[in-house]
């Protein structure tokens, strides 16, 4: 990556700064905090999903490779709860919710992570960490578990601008010294429904925090380039993971904190224990995850949002604006008034106006308001060409092209599901023509077309078994 204006800049929210995106080394390692499995996922979920998903997307659009871990919490307090409800046990209550999120991340068409880990497979990594904190002196054993000596770390609330002597860690009746102290290790207490683990300090399970700690140590190593989630997770639990993970290595535990806002209704947080959410499996019943994806991705990640009941009616008509370009893309390249040589500056000038303003927009700390204003300009273009014939060939297919290089692979809309065919089906579609065009003696007409692909960075080459191209 250059040092040019326009590079990648990413907030952090330890420094409160927009900074120059610099990772370690490639791959780009990204930790984001998963679900505790204890309800469907709702909206509020899906909208730190698709913010993590379009960064992840949009590194590899600048050509980083990127291992991505996103975990699954399926030991925790909510679950045992919901599990005596049910009258289950939590490992039952934690497999189908866990089953829940799964599914409506692959109808939301997120890219897959690259290790999702569960708590449960890493308890023995869990214990590990926790004996290192004890014998490093920033930890203790008490009568009801293990717990984090919060005076022994310097810079404790850093993150989140807490004064730690107004600090409490929320845990009541527990035999901790402090009470920002926080549990590392909770022992049992007998309850029917309570998984337990052996360890050296007794029957018992993990702390929230520590988990996290282990299970981005484990698979990303002591500092992770991007770790984030939701803002609500800021404090306790991202400000505990940096005291445990750094007292633990000596190491940064994270570059660049991110963190999203969270979905507001009526003024409130949608959550599940206000009752004000809709589930992502109840929304995609109606709206496509096309019209979800348009409007979670109407405010920048790291405001908060509104959701109203026409919420996802906006987020339709967004998307279909860029639907229906495509489409108009589509049709046009294949209709009889096309011309391989006919070059309208205008569209042309668009494409290259749209990425431009695409690629400011996203570099400037993923500002996917501005990058979707960027795309509705090149919308404009297309169907103000699309008026009257003849059309410029190769100016929609660079138009064609756009779209689903920074609205499908970047943003995440799956264009290839409603707006028509393969980057592949259309170019060959195009070889075709030119070579019929070829055939008929028309030279001028098939190199125009020949121009055009070039133009759109298809690589044409003439074999004697045919044409041949590379994207």
């Amino acid at each position: 990556m250059n040092d040019s204006e326009d590079r990648f800049k990413l907030k952090d929210t330890y420094s409160g700064e927009k900074n120059p995106f610099e990772p370690l080394s490639e791959p780009v390692t990204m930790y984001v905090c998963g679900l505790t499995v204890s309800d469907d996922p709702h909206l509020g979920h899906a909208r730190t999903w698709i913010s993590f998903d379009v960064l992840h997307r949009y590194l590899e659009h600048i050509g980083y490779t990127v291992r991505h871990v996103e975990n699954v919490t399926d030991v925790d307090d909510k679950i045992i709860a919901k599990a005596e409800e049910e009258g289950k046990t939590a490992e039952e209550v934690a497999r189908r919710y866990a089953g829940q999120v799964f599914e409506d991340m692959v109808d939301l068409n997120l890219r897959r992570v690259d290790v999702r880990p569960h708590v449960t497979e890493h308890v023995d990594d869990i214990i590990e960490l926790t004996e290192r904190l004890v014998e490093r002196g920033y930890a203790y054993e008490a009568e009801d578990g293990v717990y984090f000596d919060v005076s022994e770390f310097d810079g404790y609330g850093e993150l989140s601008g807490q004064d730690v002597e107004e600090l409490e860690q929320g845990e009541e009746d527990t035999a901790k010294d402090a009470p920002e102290d926080f549990a590392l290790w909770k022992l049992s207490t007998g309850g029917s429904e309570e998984p337990t683990w052996s360890s050296p300090w007794g029957e018992g399970r993990p702390g929230w925090h520590i988990e996290c700690s282990a299970m981005s140590t484990c698979h990303l190593g002591d500092t992770i380039d991007v770790h984030g989630g939701g803002r609500d997770l800021v404090f306790p639990h991202h400000e505990n993971e940096i005291a445990q993970s750094e007292a633990a290595t000596g190491e940064q535990f994270t570059r660049y904190w991110m963190h999203v806002g969270a979905l507001r209704v009526e003024g409130d947080k949608m959550s599940t224990s206000l009752d004000n959410f809709w589930t992502v499996h109840d929304a995609l019943d109606e709206y496509s995850a096309n019209d979800v994806r348009a409007f979670l991705i109407s405010t920048q990640y790291s405001k908060p949002q509104g959701f109203t009941e026409d919420s996802l009616d906006e987020g339709r008509r967004r998307w279909r604006r860029i639907r229906d370009a495509v489409e108009v893309c589509r049709r046009k390249m294949d209709s009889h008034d096309a011309r391989a040589k006919h070059v309208d500056e205008e569209l042309r000038d668009a494409v290259e106006t749209a990425r431009l303003d695409f690629k400011t927009a996203m570099s400037d700390d993923l500002n996917t308001p501005e990058a979707l204003a960027a795309l509705y300009g090149l919308v404009d273009a297309v169907h103000d060409h699309a008026e009257d014939p003849p059309y410029d060939y190769g100016g929609l297919f660079q138009a064609w092209r756009a779209f689903h290089e920074l609205a499908g692979d970047v943003l995440g809309f799956d264009l290839q599901e409603e707006a028509g065919d393969a980057v592949e089906d259309i170019v060959e579609s195009l070889l075709s023509t030119r070579e019929r065009m070829r055939e008929d003696g028309e030279y001028d007409a098939a190199d125009a077309v020949r121009d055009a692909l070039e133009a759109a960075d298809v690589e044409v080459r003439d074999t004697d078994e045919g044409p041949t191209y590379r994207l």
